[in-house]
C-alpha cells in the first residue's frame, strides 16, 4: 500500500489578506444590533403614530360628533277631561289631558335648551298650546318632562269635520314645537342645535283613550 503524504492544514485568511481580529468581530456584531434596535424603534414610533390617528379619528367621529336631538309625545297619556257638546251641525270639545315630552339626547354632552311653546291645531286650526320650560337633557339620556294641556274648539268658526270625527269617536290633532338651545362638549366646546317636535295624535273620544301616536 502507498504511504499517505502528511499534508499540514492552514486556516483560510481573508479575501484583503488580512486576518480579521476578534475585536473588529465585536464592532461589526455591535453595529448590526444597533442597526436592528433603530428598524425596531421606527418601527414602533410608526405603529403609534396609525394607532394615534385612527384614535384621534373615532373620538373625532363619535364623541365629537354633535347629534341633533330628538323631540316626542310619550304614548303615555291620561286624559283627565274630554267634553263634547252642540249638537252635529256645530259641534265644540273641551279636553285637558297630562302628556309627556321627551328630549331624547344621543350626544357625549348634555342639550340645554330654551323655553319653548308647543302648539296644538285641529285641522290647522289652534286649538291650545303649553309652555315646556327650559330644562337640560344629560349626556345619552332622555329628559322627561310632564305637561298638561287644555284645548278647546273655540277658535274654529265653521266645524263640520268636527261633528263627524266626533260622531265616529276619532279625532285627531297635531301637536308642533321647537326647541333651541346648545350642545356642550368637554366643557369648552358649544354648538348651537334646534330641533322640532312634529307628532299627530289619533284619540278615541268615546273610550277617552290614545289610540294612536305618530310622530316624525
Amino acid at each position: 500500500m502507498a504511504e499517505k503524504t502528511n499534508q499540514q492544514v492552514y486556516p483560510l485568511a481573508p479575501s484583503n489578506g488580512n486576518p480579521r481580529s476578534d475585536e473588529e468581530s465585536n464592532t461589526l456584531q455591535s453595529k448590526e444590533l444597533k442597526r436592528k434596535k433603530r428598524v425596531k424603534l421606527a418601527i414602533y414610533i410608526a405603529a403609534f403614530a396609525v394607532f394615534q390617528t385612527i384614535v384621534i379619528l373615532v373620538f373625532a367621529l363619535t364623541v365629537m360628533r354633535v347629534r341633533t336631538p330628538k323631540v316626542r309625545l310619550g304614548t303615555d297619556v291620561t286624559f283627565s277631561k274630554l267634553n263634547t257638546t252642540g249638537n252635529d251641525t256645530s259641534p265644540s270639545i273641551n279636553i285637558t289631558f297630562i302628556a309627556q315630552v321627551r328630549v331624547k339626547n344621543t350626544n357625549f354632552g348634555p342639550y340645554k335648551y330654551d323655553d319653548t311653546t308647543a302648539i296644538f291645531t285641529y285641522q290647522n286650526v289652534k286649538v291650545g298650546e303649553v309652555t315646556i320650560p327650559k330644562g337640560k337633557a344629560g349626556l345619552r339620556s332622555t329628559k322627561k318632562v310632564s305637561v298638561t294641556v287644555d284645548l278647546n274648539s273655540d277658535a274654529l268658526q265653521t266645524t263640520p269635520s268636527l261633528g263627524n270625527d266626533l260622531k265616529n269617536g276619532v279625532l285627531t290633532l297635531n301637536g308642533r314645537a321647537k326647541f333651541t338651545g346648545k350642545v356642550e362638549l368637554m366643557f369648552v366646546m358649544k354648538k348651537k342645535k334646534a330641533t322640532e317636535m312634529n307628532c299627530k295624535m289619533i284619540i278615541d273620544s268615546t273610550s277617552k283613550t290614545l289610540k294612536e301616536l305618530i310622530c316624525e
